[in-house]
């Protein structure tokens, strides 16, 4: 088998999966984050309806498994694709005070408010609230046609967030690191401090 032919099995795979729940013309949304890890700046989420009953995007992923240049092609086809997306983030303050898991919760909540969905699939994550059914799933991003893409727009949404702040904050290298702690980013950290925009939480470890 190619590697186009695997990569097509495998994205099938991923939108079977989806359709599964997809009955009765029940609408099924897949929700996922980026940044829960880094030291710096929001977590972003991204709740997406995905056509699925249409031919699947091909290199819809995991984005974890996409090169960042694979990774920015397909966030454009999921945008010009994709029945509804919401955003949510919540940013380093709340971070520090309700700590990363229920800042992840807020920033899903305010993502999922922005579409209409019967079922939401979610990666991980459980008790949101949402008026719909939610169904947490582990590793959705590489199971689920829907939380995959929504793993791709929260990453490539929150990547895009820190090249901007690389450009007020240029001596951690955000743009490179993305704000995880790499020894670069915390060397850094070391010799000049934290810039406002660094999880308090997260860093106070390092200093």
């Amino acid at each position: 088998m190619s590697r186009l032919e695997e990569r097509n099995a495998h994205v099938h795979a991923l939108l079977e999966h989806d359709n599964r729940f997809a009955v009765s013309g029940l609408v099924v949304a897949g929700m996922d984050e980026a940044g829960r890890g880094p030291l710096v700046g929001p977590v972003v989420t991204a709740c997406v309806i995905m056509p699925l009953q249409e031919e699947p995007i091909l290199w819809v992923d995991d984005s974890k498994k996409l090169s960042e240049t694979r990774r920015e092609k397909v966030y454009e086809e999921i945008l010009a694709h994709a029945l509804a997306i919401g955003i949510g983030s919540a940013d380093a303050e709340e971070i520090d005070q309700i700590n990363i898991l229920q800042a992840t919760k807020n920033a899903m909540r305010r993502a999922a408010k922005q579409i209409s969905a019967d079922i939401y699939l979610i990666d991980a994550v459980t008790d949101l609230g949402l008026s719909g059914k939610e169904i947490p799933i582990i590793h959705g991003d590489a199971l689920s046609y829907s939380i995959a893409a929504a793993s791709i727009v929260a990453k490539v949404t929150r990547d895009r967030q820190l090249a901007e702040l690389d450009s007020l904050y240029p001596v951690y290298g955000f743009k490179k690191n993305k704000g995880y702690g790499t020894k670069e980013h915390i060397a850094a950290l070391q010799a000049y401090g934290p810039c406002p925009l660094h999880r308090k939480t997260f860093i106070k470890n390092l200093l």
